[in-house]
């Protein structure tokens, strides 16, 4: 029995099999407040600004939920009938006639690294046998770049393969690496590690400090000059199917929807982009990648993806006290020692200096706040000297996903890939996955030349697991497939083990280790622990929250939909506030979530969803999951200069 969904035009919108006896959807009412269910009889219903869900129960017990979507921009009239399909028509179709479609041979879906590097080895590849592909790059971002956040020490091993000349064609890799320092902090001291005891994953040689963001713009214009087009400032809201339950494409955001839903003065809707295929490359914890993995069960046999959230903030220091190329990691203090977590700080160009704090997300202690850390952090003696007289530049945060191979899912399906950080090829133990996304996006080009050349679309790119399987990518992740499980252990048991895992055994224990726990499931209720009291920012080293988003240049227009949606709207206070004190306030870092007392003296959550910089920590943390990132009108968010 197939489930599935019907537009005006009778595109449907594939999303799972399984028997009927199992079939139950409920939708949450944002503008009432109240929870219903559809039938298993004829139904219809009117929805607008309500959040959509499609799960599998036996009996009344949860076995999977197959969809969800947040039906945010427009009414949708819904029916569920016996035979279990579900009809959504779109009013704002019958209103404003149907999405103009623009055809392509491969939509991409993300403009960083790894979606930019498989538009240009697309190409590339295509030149090479004189055929004529055509690739379309969509990024939400106002510019290509603009919500590209890293470290970043980069290893050139992907662009030495991408372009032999990068050094001839000016790419911004300008700080080779001179020093590697691995400091282990107490509150007060410092002591670094010798440098025979760094394995080998904490030593940079030949790699270069970069602005991650000046890279891809870079990488965007040669994407461009190879004839991909790129259009930044165009958020993909949709995906579509075939009927057989392929992935055809995607289908942009609408602009210029009123808060309550309704068309604006200035609305425009959507396009969709038609694809023989379509790669997705939105980075961690992707809107659309979320839904491709529930969909197709790519997590299968996986386990859990874990995530980090990585803080970053640029400045511009004394020329005395700059060092080009010098590399400091640190771990331990201010983070107790059953927290994964550690900084790092880089010396670029131009007397600037990148320093960082990444926390694993799997942490039990609700009154824990990753900014807050990483504000205490640079106050340390053996940091806040490269500080003294600096002046702060930009800050952002994006969360990372840590799991490595263990976690990483299946890549494929019909019509389309998970690419990058979307799958979660991050070596957590190296804190570098932009390589390994560039090289992802570069395996699953060749795979779909393959694919175009043989006359295939909208089936499977199976060839493209089984490349990287056969890559330096599986190679890298393989070595490092127990650092992060040992560090979760805890500091010293975890250095120590890691020690043995890569120095004495070289990455080739015989044994793996396993993540057992998402990192919403690993909070704690806050009657376990005692309140964190953090010292107040002095506005020179320190900063409050607010602060630092205005210098992340972050904005959304004030009458779109707030795109930071809840299932339900009493959990906040009647959950995480009542059990976790609260944890949303203090895991955003920048100020997204407050709660506020009504005239009436209760509790109430305000979401300041003008504020959000996209790192998708609430959405992956939030211990019911009732929090659901969606993506807001193409163009808002944060917009990095050089981070």
């Amino acid at each position: 029995m197939r489930l599935r969904v019907t537009t005006q035009k009778n595109t449907h919108y594939h999303l799972s099999t399984f028997p009927h006896f199992l079939t139950h959807i409920t939708y949450y009412d944002l503008r009432t407040s109240t929870n219903a269910a559809l039938s298993h009889d004829h139904h219809t219903t009117w929805l607008r600004n309500s959040y959509l869900e499609g799960t599998i129960l036996a009996g009344n017990k949860h076995v999977r939920t197959i969809f969800s979507t947040m039906l945010s921009d427009c009414p949708i009239f819904i029916t569920l009938n016996k035979s279990k399909t579900i009809t959504m028509t779109n009013q704002l179709s019958e209103q404003f006639g149907p999405r103009d479609v623009m055809e392509y041979d491969v939509v991409i879906v993300g403009g960083g690294p790894a979606g930019l590097s498989a538009a240009i080895k697309i190409k590339q590849l295509a030149a090479s046998t004189k055929q004529e592909i055509s690739v379309c790059v969509l990024e939400k971002g106002g510019e290509t770049g603009a919500h590209i956040l890293s470290g970043a020490v980069l290893d050139p091993i992907a662009i030495n393969e991408l372009f032999p000349d990068w050094k001839e064609l000016g790419a911004p890799l300008l700080t080779p690496v001179t020093e590697d320092r691995f400091l282990v902090l107490s509150e007060k001291k410092s002591y670094k590690t010798p440098e025979w005891l760094l394995p080998s994953c904490f030593q940079n040689h030949g790699n270069y400090i970069v602005s991650l963001a000046n890279v891809v713009r870079w990488l965007s214009q040669q994407a461009e000059n190879a004839g991909v087009e790129v259009f930044p400032g165009f958020a993909a809201a949709e995906i579509l199917t075939n009927p057989d339950g392929s992935v055809k494409g995607v289908a942009t955001g609408n602009m210029g929807i009123n808060h309550d839903g309704t068309p604006g003065p200035s609305f425009q809707q959507g396009m969709e982009l038609h694809a023989k295929y379509t790669l997705f490359a939105e980075g961690a914890r992707g809107h659309l990648g979320k839904q491709l993995i529930a969909t197709f069960a790519l997590d299968a046999g996986r386990d859990p993806q874990t995530y980090g959230i990585g803080i970053k903030e640029l400045w511009e220091i004394d020329p005395k006290k700059h060092q080009p190329g010098l590399v400091i990691h640190t771990a331990g203090w201010p983070l107790a020692s059953d927290t994964y977590g550690g900084s790092f700080l880089y010396h670029l160009e131009n007397n600037q200096v990148a320093v960082g704090f990444v926390l694993g997300l799997g942490y039990a202690n609700p009154y824990l706040s990753p900014y807050e850390e990483f504000q205490r952090y640079k106050t340390h003696p053996a940091i806040r000297d490269f500080f003294e007289g600096a002046k702060r530049i930009s800050y952002g945060a994006r969360a990372i996903a840590a799991g490595g191979l263990q976690s990483l899912p299946k890549l494929t399906f019909p019509g389309g890939a998970l690419i990058g950080c979307e799958a979660g090829f991050l070596n957590m133990s190296r804190i570098k996955g932009s390589h390994t996304a560039m090289k992802s996006g570069m395996l699953a080009a060749e795979s779909i030349v393959t694919a175009l050349s043989a006359g295939r679309s909208h089936d499977e790119l199976t060839s493209y697991g089984e490349a990287v399987t056969g890559s330096w990518i599986h190679t890298e992740l393989h070595k490092a497939r127990n650092v992060k499980p040992w560090l979760a252990k805890g500091l010293y048991l975890g250095a120590a083990m890691v020690g043995i895992d890569q120095i004495v055994f070289k990455g080739k224990a015989p044994w793996t280790l396993h993540h057992t726990h998402a990192d919403h499931e690993c909070l704690r209720p806050a009657a376990e622990y005692q309140a964190i009291v953090y010292p107040k920012p002095d506005g020179k080293l320190t900063f409050d929250r607010l602060s630092s988003v205005f210098i992340s240049n972050t904005n959304h227009a004030e009458n779109q939909p707030i795109h930071l949606t809840l299932k339900n709207t009493s959990t906040p206070v009647s959950i995480n506030l009542a059990i976790y004190a609260g944890p949303e306030a203090r895991y955003c870092p920048a100020g997204v979530y407050e709660f506020i007392k009504t005239d009436d003296g209760a509790d109430k959550l305000q979401i300041n969803s003008q504020n959000c910089v996209h790192c998708k920590t609430c959405d992956i943390k939030d211990p019911t999951q009732n929090i659901v990132w969606v993506t807001p009108e193409g163009g808002g968010g944060p917009n990095y200069p050089n981070m």
